[in-house]
């Protein structure tokens, strides 16, 4: 028999089971303002993993030693904290005893509730969207604060169906949770598979086997004997772009049209058009300069996860600082298959990276003097066209395989949403 439902009156939660109630906020929640805490371990607030141990999380700036932790804000274990960024991420739960920065709201139940039950609805699409609302506008950028949420109006059902949901949403998000990693490991997989069929392709050649040679290049072992060894800046011209002055937005960049590729464009494939473009007035008043269709495109900044990557253009476009243009000498490489040289050394850039940042750079010289191979132009072609079939294949797989993650995420939200408005009985 199904059950009866409500309309509870509230758009983000539509109609709830005639059983449960709706009460602000307020009422279950309130904030703990303590300072310090017997166990003062510094926890953070994050969108991935929750409240965790600073300690436990990369690149983020550590507070000094002698930072006097009994200031900062008391957090027991099944708190919620609002994120700084919580109007996109939801709030954020805590296993943790210890004590967050005074920047951050500290919740704590004050009524007999399912922690678990209200870890999935604070997180849940509806919840941030209503959030969103009360803050884009109004504080933009800044934090939530306690009065933001509590006259919101919440769905509560009673107890046992609040530790039933829970227990549903964390087997039932367990299973997802695995199959998206599966699925996440596959792709990688799969991108190995490509990086690996590029390389061999591109230093062994698609001819089979044939008298080989040490070429001298790290990235390249051994070689067919008749390849050639150049630099990047012997066989073609490397060059920079800029960044028109931003205080100029309106002159620079509205209604613009001229295409500006920045190190975000690079897809390491060919690149079709930018996210942003620049107006004829920009491009006269700075140094950016017109790079002409075919010019292949290397990041320089931008740390180990960006250094490398790489782009043909397929049309004529500007480009900012942060990207090496190389526009080859065509008749001793090809543009498409310096790409694939390009993806093959993509691991190797990092070695000769310098700088004081956190994120150290490569340079244009660096560029410039990569070494790569030159087979003659027409194995070049065949090298080219191989990959291309093969790559294609790859793209395939990976592409499906993208696909169901988005499929999986999506019903990921969708059934916390049912269930924790009450939608879907558990």
């Amino acid at each position: 028999m199904a059950r009866k439902m409500k309309d509870s009156g509230i758009e983000w939660i539509g109609e709830i089971p005639e059983g449960w109630e709706l009460i602000k906020a307020k009422y279950l929640f309130s904030q703990r303002n303590e300072k310090g805490n017997s166990t003062l371990v510094l926890l953070s607030p994050t969108q991935k993993y929750g409240v965790i141990p600073q300690s436990q999380l990369e690149g983020v700036v550590q507070v000094k030693e002698n930072t006097d932790l009994r200031a900062f804000k008391t957090i027991h274990i099944g708190d919620f904290v609002i994120s700084l960024r919580s109007f996109q991420g939801g709030f954020e739960f805590s296993n943790y005893e210890g004590v967050c920065s005074p920047a951050y709201q500290v919740l704590h139940a004050t009524k007999d509730l399912s922690n678990d039950f209200f870890r999935y609805l604070f997180k849940s699409d509806g919840f941030i969207s209503k959030i969103n609302s009360l803050t884009v506008g109004i504080r933009e950028g800044k934090n939530i604060q306690y009065w933001d949420f509590s006259n919101m109006l919440l769905a509560l059902p009673p107890k046992e169906i609040q530790i039933r949901s829970a227990q549903y949403l964390n087997a039932k998000c367990t299973e997802i949770d695995t199959m998206l990693s599966k699925t996440r490991s596959s792709i990688e997989e799969y991108k190995k598979l490509k990086q690996a069929v590029i390389t061999q392709a591109v230093t062994k050649g698609v001819r089979g086997e044939r008298e080989m040679k040490d070429c001298g290049v790290e990235w390249a072992g051994l070689v067919p004997h008749h390849w050639g060894v150049a630099k990047i800046g012997s066989i073609g011209q490397t060059s920079s772009g800029a960044t028109p002055l931003r205080s100029k937005e309106s002159s620079f960049f509205d209604d613009a049209t001229i295409r500006w590729v920045r190190t975000l464009d690079l897809n390491d494939g060919f690149v079709y058009d930018s996210s942003e473009k620049i107006t004829e007035l920009a491009l006269a008043s700075s140094a950016c300069s017109i790079m002409p269709k075919g010019t292949v495109c290397v990041a320089m900044y931008g740390g180990a996860g960006t250094i490398g990557k790489c782009g043909l253009l397929m049309s004529d476009c500007a480009t900012n600082q942060a990207v090496c243009s190389i526009v080859c000498n065509r008749k001793i490489v090809s543009p498409i298959f310096l790409l694939m040289q390009l993806l093959a050394l993509k691991p190797y850039w990092m070695k000769y990276a310098i700088g004081t940042r956190k994120d150290p750079n490569i340079s244009q010289d660096v560029v410039a003097r990569m070494k790569i191979l030159i087979p003659p132009l027409d194995e070049q072609k065949e090298i080219t066209d191989y990959l291309d079939a093969k790559c294609s294949e790859i793209d395939k797989l990976i592409a499906k395989k993208e696909q169901l993650v988005k499929e999986l995420e999506s019903y990921k939200k969708s059934l916390i949403y049912e269930v924790v408005t009450g939608k879907r009985e558990v």
